[in-house]
């Protein structure tokens, strides 16, 4: 999606567990009936491994005739990750890529040196309305791979390795966790992963991974005595192994990875290692030097003032 830069999210009251270095409150924005959460980037912490942008958006219910219009807009320098619990999008891009995207699956669009794409809900998913819940991330390139030619990966739910045991199942979207191994390719150590726990399950999040991250989607889970409700990053030290026990039944979301190489300017949607490289980028999207999205190219976002 297009990023609308907006306040930054707020910290909050600091937890007791001494292994949560930072605990992130999404600012949530109503865009007509459809909220977002943003968490990422924040004043205190930019990144969380290669993970520059975290957005949380829905639940909404869409009436008939409703849904979501991104236009086409342009990326660099980053890969974006959906991943949605309920509805449909669908995915359009310059590379020709035309694939709507459904719950338990994963898009995970490497823009490299420029892509443009667009998200909508499709018209035969307007006519009685449907649902929308999900989550959009990117992920920074490598600083040698920032320049890679575009790519685009579709991951069925199929194909994503579940781990079902002890009350939790668990779905490792990137990296690995728990003896599985996701089969979408990075450029970077990546871990994403999405665990449903029943009441009284616990879930462990040792410390291989080196920067690590839990969002609580839905219900409430303790941590050493602390608990966290919906709408919590929490951002834990390196090398502590960490116990997630859910008091209800929750959704929470693992994100994390190595450490960048170094950081990353952000500016809309153009993510990069060099200040200069997104002048150009913003400078080529004005000037209309990005290629089109084939079956969407009638519209696009200009360049913010």
């Amino acid at each position: 999606m297009s990023f609308a830069p907006d306040k930054d999210p707020k910290a909050g009251d600091a937890p007791a567990c001494d292994a949560i270095e930072l605990m992130i409150v999404p600012r949530s924005v109503d865009l007509g009936g459809f909220s977002v959460r943003r968490a990422l980037p924040h004043s205190r912490r930019r990144m969380v491994g290669p993970f520059i942008f975290f957005d949380h958006f829905g639940p909404a219910e869409f009436k008939s005739g409703q849904g979501i219009d991104v236009r086409p807009h342009p990326h660099i320098g980053l890969a974006t990750v959906t991943f949605l619990f309920d509805g449909e999008i669908m995915h359009r891009d310059s590379l020709g890529t035309a694939v709507p995207i459904r719950p338990g699956e994963v898009n995970w669009m490497t823009a490299g040196r420029g892509i443009v794409h667009s998200e909508r809900t499709a018209p035969d998913h307007r006519v009685d309305g449907e649902p929308l819940h999900g989550l959009q991330c990117w992920v920074a390139l490598p600083a040698n791979e920032e320049e890679v030619a575009p790519g685009f990966a579709h991951v069925g739910s199929e194909q994503l390795p579940v781990v079902t045991d002890n009350g939790r199942r668990v779905r490792v979207v990137a990296g690995s966790l728990l003896g599985a191994r996701s089969p979408v390719p990075t450029l970077w150590d990546t871990l994403f992963a999405e665990a449903s726990l029943a009441a009284g399950a616990t879930m462990p999040f040792d410390a291989d991974t080196e920067e690590r991250a839990l969002y609580v989607v839905d219900g409430e889970i303790d941590i050493a005595g602390d608990k966290f409700t919906p709408g919590r990053l929490l951002i834990f030290r390196p090398g502590d192994a960490i116990t997630a026990t859910a008091t209800t039944d929750a959704r929470i979301v693992l994100v994390g990875g190595a450490a960048m190489d170094g950081p990353r300017h952000i500016w809309w949607n153009f993510v990069s290692s060099r200040k200069d490289r997104i002048e150009q980028a913003k400078a080529d999207w004005k000037a209309g030097r990005f290629d089109t999205v084939p079956g969407d190219d009638s519209e696009f976002i200009p360049l913010p003032d």
